[in-house]
């Protein structure tokens, strides 16, 4: 007997089909392109996206409410208020990339409670890669176990690291430029995908100076449904239900995190 579909693998298959129908054909294609009061693009792909998964989320989960990256602040703040379940939407992670012609972006949702991230989705129509994760589930790519890079290690001078310079302390960041503690260093431009990418163990660290919740939600529990370590700079939680930026430190292992920790806090 067929095991019917719960309404968030159902929600899974509609995050795939917007990708396929919404972004691709938009990318590198007719778009319309506009700057944000902040100075950050917003596209017509943008706007596409977030209408057709809203209405995909009200008929799956009705009364829920959800919280776009497109909204105003006053209606992001309205949605995160109380302590119910609330959904969070980036309609496409990476707009710059996106509108650049840059292979690099996705649609991520999350849906937090008041016990944190209770499920996340992070999707790049590029390569038909669903990175998913329900709590206690683990982490799941296009449904299977992803088979990423495992080795286990301590070691800072072999690891590759995800790093956003332009948000971080300018001492940090000059220390991490001329003091360098990694093997390698990337800024991919997409912060929910970068967190789908190292919870699926294809780098090893990561730093941000500060991130909105729709852009690390999905990610922080992707990160630790397969065992990862994150808090921010100063040992905070990183998912708050807020709409404050806090910045993010990342690791795949609790032993590389420590060890990424400390090195941070003494550069600081």
């Amino acid at each position: 007997m067929t095991t019917p579909d719960r309404p968030f693998d159902t929600l899974l298959k509609a995050l795939r089909s917007a990708g396929r129908e919404e972004l691709l054909p938009r990318f590198q294609g007719q778009l319309s392109v506009s700057e944000k009061a902040d100075g950050s693009l917003v596209t017509s792909a943008d706007h596409a996206v977030d209408r057709r998964l809203r209405g995909v989320l009200e008929q799956l989960f009705p009364g829920t409410p959800v919280l776009s990256e497109e909204q105003s602040s006053d209606a992001q703040q309205a949605a995160l208020a109380g302590s119910g379940p609330c959904w969070l939407l980036d309609p496409l992670d990476g707009t710059t990339n996106f509108a650049g012609g840059l292979p690099f972006f996705a649609i991520s949702l999350a849906m937090i409670d008041g016990d944190g991230v209770e499920y996340g989705a992070t999707y790049d129509p590029i390569r038909d890669e669903l990175f998913s994760a329900a709590r206690g589930e683990g982490l799941r790519l296009n449904g299977e176990s992803p088979a990423g890079w495992q080795q286990d290690h301590e070691d800072l001078s072999r690891c590759t690291a995800l790093v956003d310079y332009k948000r971080l302390p300018h001492r940090l960041a000059v220390a991490l430029v001329s003091e360098t503690p990694f093997r390698s260093q990337r800024n991919l431009g997409a912060c929910a995908l970068e967190w789908a990418w190292l919870a699926a163990g294809r780098a090893d660290l990561y730093l941000h100076g500060g991130q909105a919740l729709w852009d690390s939600a999905a990610g922080t529990l992707m990160l630790t449904e397969a065992g990862g370590a994150l808090s921010t700079l100063d040992g905070e939680p990183v998912v708050r239900r807020s709409l404050h930026k806090p910045s993010a430190v990342a690791a795949r292992t609790p032993a590389l995190q420590a060890a990424w920790l400390h090195w941070l806090e003494a550069a600081s």
